[in-house]
């Protein structure tokens, strides 16, 4: 069990590499919560992630001849990129096996900072198998992503800093994968005041923090799915979880539609880009998940921001649909000159702007003389949405909502 001391230590360690990052204000989700929002913006720290603090301080505790070895660590992308970038600093070598899922971005990234890339297996715990393979063979130190004291001492820095900046806070929420960050923040801030109160969160379909919990004993799921891919790990680890039973208050879960609105939320709102893992301690807070009072001085930990653009477009356009800004459907028209321009009519009048219209004669789903039209449309909201498909109905149109 790690305690406030080894963290302080990590601290001195990984001062020349990890920033100290922003704390700020946020009126917009403090408006929407009724909370005082504190927005922990880890998404500037160095590689994009918190995961160069336990690199650094876990690496920096390695002897001599472990760092003439090298190091191999398995990661989806940001233990990665820590990895090769504190091992290159310290002028040590280091192997990365990732998963062949992995964001091409962050493969290329960690690349970037002088790792060798080995990508192999579905999920995290595939390269892991892997990347414990080449340890032995190679005879290198594992640096591990979450289960390793040194690199959850290393991740408790940014609750130190935390504190640090805003001593009066109440609430800090913290995204769990293997368990390294919350482990660490909540050892860092019961150390410096017991009454501050760690919660933690994770993506539905990655949820094995939550299920050890209510169980007593850590359950290691078949298979993870979400698009929170940092924190995509079938089980928490073993010594994050002693520190999780302990620590951490309570543990929460919410659905990839809640990540992307909060993704969606931050962009557009906060103007900050971060990735499903750094969304959802904010995602916990705009759904509810956890009880907080008026004025509440509430943390979220923003812990990444390495998003793969082509991840992100999906993302947004899930955050668009779940909060009624975009709206595809589709609907038959008889086909005669002028049925089209009638069906853009109605939109036009109840303000939706058209994005794409697809009109299809062919289809087999329709009669001979009908056209199938598709129509992707950006809306204002939920009500305006609802609005615009009774406008068509009572126009005789019969509508299918396709997202």
């Amino acid at each position: 069990m790690i305690e406030l001391a080894d963290v302080l230590d990590a601290r001195d360690r990984v001062a020349e590499t990890a920033r100290h990052t922003p704390l700020e204000y946020s009126h917009t989700f403090s408006e929407m919560t009724g909370a005082d929002v504190h927005l922990k913006l880890e998404t500037f720290q160095r590689t994009g992630s918190f995961k160069i603090r336990g690199a650094t301080n876990r690496i920096a505790t390695l002897t001599p001849a472990e760092q003439e070895a090298g190091v191999v660590t398995a990661s989806a992308g940001n233990h990665a990129q820590g990895v090769a970038l504190a091992a290159t600093r310290m002028g040590v070598d280091s192997t990365v096996v990732m998963p062949e899922t992995a964001p091409v971005s962050k493969v290329q990234a960690t690349r970037n900072y002088g790792a060798e890339v080995v990508l192999h297996g579905d999920d995290y715990s595939e390269a892991a198998d892997h990347a414990h393979e080449l340890e032995r063979e190679g005879g290198r130190t594992y640096v591990h992503a979450f289960d390793d004291p040194a690199v959850m001492a290393g991740q408790g820095t940014l609750g130190l800093e935390i504190y640090e900046d805003l001593p009066e806070v109440e609430t800090v929420v913290c995204a769990i994968g293997g368990g390294g960050i919350v482990s660490g923040v909540a050892t860092a801030l019961k150390g410096k005041r017991d009454d501050i109160r760690v919660v933690g969160v994770q993506a539905e379909g990655a949820a094995s923090a939550a299920e050890s919990l209510a169980k007593g004993e850590i359950v290691e799921r078949e298979g993870v799915n979400t698009i929170a891919d940092g924190i995509a790990t079938r089980r928490v680890g073993d010594r994050p979880f002693e520190v999780i039973e302990k620590r951490v208050d309570e543990v929460v879960t919410v659905s990839d539609s809640e990540i992307a609105v909060a993704v969606t939320k931050l962009l557009e709102r906060s103007k900050t880009l971060v990735e499903g893992a750094g969304a959802v301690p904010l995602a916990a807070i705009l759904e509810s998940k956890f009880d907080y009072a008026n004025d509440e001085v509430i943390v979220p930990g923003l812990c990444g921001g390495n998003i793969d653009l082509n991840v992100l477009t999906t993302v947004i356009m899930r955050g668009l649909v779940e909060t009624g800004r975009y709206l595809r459907v589709r609907t038959v028209l008889t086909d005669r000159p002028g049925a089209l321009e009638e069906l853009t009519n109605i939109l036009s009048r109840h303000q939706a702007n058209i994005y794409a219209i697809r009109h299809d004669r062919t289809s087999r789903d329709v009669a001979m003389n009908d056209a199938e039209v598709e129509l992707d449309l950006e809306t204002r909201g939920h009500d305006h949405v609802a609005a615009l498909l009774d406008a068509l109905e009572d126009h005789g149109y019969e509508t299918e909502v396709l997202v």
